[in-house]
């Protein structure tokens, strides 16, 4: 058992780096909340004043608001749409004994570890050009006179195709570990009774993965809600663009630094909101 002297020391050994990290995680939100009130714009920096609502009311107001919230909220749904049922399929496959599995296992995870940028830059300029890419190399091969330009045609789902491709080996990896966690004897039973195989899946499996699927939602939802590097590199801000993208043009394009914030705070409230949802769905997923 701990003294009370030693409890002391260690809680006064952690204050050094509580401190830090407090600092790091609620200064620049402290910061944030002070510009979001404040008139300031970096082309008239000298004629800063109190701005009060205002800044939310003309980010809330902007033209691309409502369009760039509907994108954000598309790109998070489609993406985990995706990713949860292409992993499924992935994880029972991978799941399977087949000759160099380990390897198929490896290259299957490696996309998650390339950086966005990377990603990005490979399917805009390798992938989906419309002149030099890979897919229309294929239609031009069957055909096709004027190959798809993805990026000019199908912007958001050019998009969702690249977020889903990144983010399908984390939700399969997830999956699979928990496939090998089945129970083996419900395996030979089901076996030994003829189980057909949809029933299986149905009534053994999809039920097995129940809560790593919720988990999958729940981070996926945290980090796709952040997405920028996938929609700036190939240029679809202003026909794809999510709030994260219109926070940046705020900042970049008319050099607003109160909108900014503002704006930056209405993505965090609605980050907060649907983790909390999403928490709450994996809390009764957990006690089921």
């Amino acid at each position: 058992m701990a003294t009370t002297q030693s409890q002391a020391i260690g809680k006064w050994a952690l204050a050094p780096s509580l401190l830090v990290l407090s600092g790091w995680a609620f200064i620049p939100l402290v910061l944030t909340i002070y510009f979001a009130f404040l008139r300031y714009n970096l082309q008239d920096p000298d004629n800063t004043s109190w701005f009060g609502l205002s800044n939310f009311y003309y980010f809330i107001t902007d033209p691309y608001f409502t369009k760039d919230l509907l994108h954000t909220l598309l790109l998070v749904f489609s993406t985990i749409v995706t990713t949860v049922v292409g992993g499924t399929l992935l994880a029972l496959l991978l799941d399977q004994p087949f000759l160099g599995r380990g390897v198929v296992r490896l290259l299957m995870i490696s996309p998650f570890f390339i950086m966005p940028t990377v990603s990005s830059l490979v399917w805009k300029n390798l992938l989906m050009h419309p002149v030099f890419g890979l897919f229309a190399g294929i239609q031009t091969y069957f055909g096709a006179l004027r190959p798809i330009d993805w990026f000019g045609t199908f912007p958001l789902i050019s998009v969702i195709i690249i977020v889903s491709w990144q983010w399908l080996p984390y939700a399969a990896l997830i999956l699979l570990t928990a496939l090998q966690s089945l129970d083996e004897e419900q395996k030979d039973a089901a076996a030994m009774d003829g189980t057909p195989p949809l029933s299986y899946f149905r009534y053994i499996v999809l039920p097995h993965l129940a809560r790593p699927i919720t988990v999958v939602i729940l981070i996926e939802t945290i980090f796709l809600l952040n997405i920028f590097a996938e929609i700036k590199l190939p240029g679809v801000g202003g026909v794809a663009g999510n709030l994260t993208y219109l926070v940046f043009s705020q900042l970049n394009d008319a050099n607003d630094v109160g909108a900014a914030a503002a704006g930056g705070l209405i993505a965090v409230v609605l980050a907060n909101l649907v983790s909390i949802f999403l928490v709450r769905i994996v809390g009764k997923n957990l006690e089921a």
